[in-house]
């Protein structure tokens, strides 16, 4: 079927942009995240908007933390013919400028916004993302994470944010193959049970971005891992590197409690530790729901929303395991800026002390 992105000269190979070929677990994924870097801590949103074509999905869903509540309005439709059509229930993305400007609109009683991403630094192209479990790919994945600046306004609960370039935060882009949708049927085990663990830190300081991201096997071996640095600046040239951390589990918990990491750069090294200010359930963003799980046939144009008071979360259920914390960045020399953790572990980890799927932190 031959749409309006067809009209790009994008291709990669012979068949149309809405053609998912063989595999229905294709998808191409938006997230964008923001914070005041003044009064550290008071609010923090996510958005996450992603096309399954291989299932025909369209989902959306905005979050907010305020005043101690996580807030969330959530969209899904049928995807249809149309890739360039970024709207889904109270959701919308608009590209200004690629790589440059983006635009992301919100349209809900609970949750309204007009918010603008501007570029603070290059996009970091990660390392290719390519894992199996036994003879089957799971991951196979381009991903592209990108520091910026919000201006605009939130509508939380009726109370108005005003956004200024005080605000921070990151985007990034994937594609590509991962598990989506419902638990595919009838597949015949092959080797242990599957694992994840994933560590991501995209940071801002007043000179610099950065990013660190690793992903383990059970044993603690890694299949993935990267570490960037660059100034300021969308054509800024990007340092990648190595690193090695430490993180500090919250007991009865897999979330973190403290977190340390060192970046080597050839000659050069970095140290940055990160204190955990607040923590965003990455639930409320459609992560692992169990009725509005990303890919996840919902209805053909359905929407919800959603409150949930932090303080009554409990974070040792397992439905609580996948969290972003909001962060206090500090790095050599005292050098202080922000940024986040996020953190998925599902599985045994041997480094960790955890031996179960879903045993908690001593």
């Amino acid at each position: 079927m031959i749409t309006p992105a067809d009209d790009y000269p994008l291709h990669q190979d012979s068949r149309p942009f809405r053609d998912p070929g063989r595999d229905r677990n294709l998808y191409d994924r938006f997230f964008f995240c923001g914070y005041p870097t003044q009064n550290f801590g008071s609010a923090y949103f996510a958005l996450a908007f992603g096309q399954y074509v291989g299932r025909n999905v369209c989902d959306g869903a905005f979050s907010v933390i305020h005043h101690g509540t996580q807030y969330s309005v959530r969209g899904s439709r049928l995807l249809g013919s149309d890739r360039l059509d970024l709207r889904v229930g109270p959701v919308r993305i608009e590209i200004v400028t690629p790589m440059r400007e983006l635009r992301v609109v919100v349209d809900d009683a609970l949750i309204s916004a007009d918010l603008t991403f501007h570029a603070r630094g290059p996009g970091f192209e990660e390392p290719h993302y390519r894992h199996q479990y036994g003879h089957l790919t799971v991951f196979d994945i381009t991903r592209m994470t990108q520091n910026g600046t919000w201006t605009g306004h939130l509508v939380v609960n009726g109370d108005r944010i005003e956004v200024d370039s005080s605000w921070m935060g990151t985007r990034d882009r994937s594609w590509g193959v991962r598990p989506i949708g419902g638990r595919e049927p009838n597949l015949a085990p092959d080797g242990p049970p599957p694992t994840f663990y994933w560590l991501w830190a995209p940071l801002t300081f007043p000179d610099s971005n950065v990013l660190f991201d690793v992903n383990e096997n059970a044993d603690g071996s890694r299949w993935h891992a990267n570490a960037a640095v660059a100034g300021i600046g969308p054509e800024a040239p990007v340092d990648a590197g190595s690193h090695t951390y430490s993180i500090g589990w919250k007991a009865g918990t897999r979330v973190a409690d403290t977190f340390s990491m060192q970046f080597t750069m050839g000659d050069r090294t970095m140290r940055v530790s990160l204190a955990p200010v607040e923590t965003f359930y990455m639930q409320g963003l459609g992560y692992a729901h169990p009725t509005w799980g990303h890919g996840m046939f919902v209805g053909p144009d359905e929407r919800m929303s959603e409150q949930r008071v932090l303080a009554d979360v409990d974070p040792g259920d397992v439905a609580n395991h996948h969290v972003q914390h909001l962060c206090r960045a500090t790095r050599d020399g005292g050098v202080e800026g922000w940024g986040l953790l996020e953190i998925l572990v599902r599985g045994p980890h041997a480094p960790s002390g955890l031996t179960g799927y879903t045993d908690l932190a001593p």
